[in-house]
């Protein structure tokens, strides 16, 4: 099995978060694709993803720095480093214009160079320390 077109599409979505193109990670994704923790709000299969890349484009102004890029078979593990500012509402709340740096695991299910499935982890807690977003304890 050839794993370099995976790693490829991979790499690739991650360019177009940079860029913000959201609408272009349609061509990536097969039409059933199945994202195991969907953000609120988000649809299902392609337009799901669409949607989901949408809001965090527009919500949190990303940038992705992959730090370490891993594949074996049908699976494409990225773990990642994303800069982002919190300049648009995003899963309901209002933009602080905070900017934050969390770390972050994506492994994707590929084939042929079209991503299929998607699990992740991501430090939530310090993106909502890092946005404000946490009680003071005060």
């Amino acid at each position: 099995m050839d794993i370099q077109p995976n790693k490829t599409a991979a790499r690739r979505l991650y360019e177009l978060l940079n860029d913000g193109d959201a609408a272009a990670i349609g061509d990536l994704v097969s039409p059933d694709y199945d994202e195991h923790d969907p953000l609120p709000g988000q649809g299902t299969g392609r337009e799901g993803a669409i949607d989901r890349f949408s809001m965090i484009t527009a919500g949190l102004a990303p940038h992705f720095t992959i730090e370490d890029l891993v594949a074996e078979d049908d699976r494409v593990v990225v773990r990642w480093t994303n800069e982002g500012t919190h300049v648009g509402e995003f899963t309901g709340i209002p933009p602080t214009g905070r900017a934050f740096k969390i770390g972050g695991i994506d492994i994707y299910r590929v084939e042929d160079g079209i991503l299929r499935e998607h699990w992740h982890q991501l430090d939530q807690l310090s993106m909502l320390g890092q946005l404000g977003l946490l009680p003071s304890g005060d």
